[in-house]
């Protein structure tokens, strides 16, 4: 009887441990944070007005735009970095802002229309880059469950507010400097890479 005890033991201690290993590995990288480099470029018009992350918490302004992107209705995407990491990662960060009078949704085409992407809420999974020299389109990272690696579950952005907003691509090669970024309805940008 003490046998079978221990083997129905050291079977359900693997099966833990497995388990475990399985979702250790599931979730490396998904939270991890891109490095904290300096922007590709820079300008002398900083931001005003409050901020707010994905979660409501206040969040620090940022000091440089790198380019501003017009959508509908007020709809603004200011960019205020871009940066490579040894990952070979390229994370753009900004702010998602509402300059109008009233308040506006996110379009649900800032999504994309991969519906492995839209079924994880709004979110700008249909953002991309366009490296024309290199003849490439790099589109947001997912991970292994098809979430973007973007901020997700955007909703409506109040009149006169702003939100802090990420995406994170694979980076281009190091020789390239300028890629065109775009996200659906609103206008393109030129990005200078370092």
């Amino acid at each position: 009887m003490n046998a079978r005890y221990a083997r129905k033991t050291r079977s359900g201690v693997v099966a833990v441990a497995i388990t475990s290993v399985a979702l250790f590995v599931a979730g490396c990288g998904a939270d991890e944070k891109p490095s904290e480099n300096k922007p590709a470029a820079t300008s002398a018009a900083p931001q005003q007005g409050p901020s707010a992350t994905q979660g409501s918490q206040e969040a620090e302004e940022p000091t440089e735009t790198l380019a501003v992107l017009k959508g509908q209705k007020g709809l603004e995407l200011v960019v205020n970095s871009v940066e490579r990491d040894a990952g070979g990662f390229l994370t753009v960060k900004g702010r998602l802002r509402n300059t109008s009078e009233s308040s506006h949704a996110v379009p649900p085409q800032t999504s994309g229309d991969e519906t492995e992407v839209v079924k994880h809420g709004t979110s700008l999974g249909g953002a991309t880059l366009v490296d024309s020299v290199g003849k490439k389109r790099y589109y947001v990272l997912r991970d292994t469950d098809g979430r973007p690696l973007t901020t997700t579950g955007l909703g409506v952005v109040k009149a006169d507010d702003a939100v802090n907003v990420f995406m994170q691509f694979p980076a281009p090669p190091a020789n390239t400097t300028e890629v065109s970024f775009q996200l659906p309805t609103f206008e393109p940008a030129t990005l200078k890479l370092s």
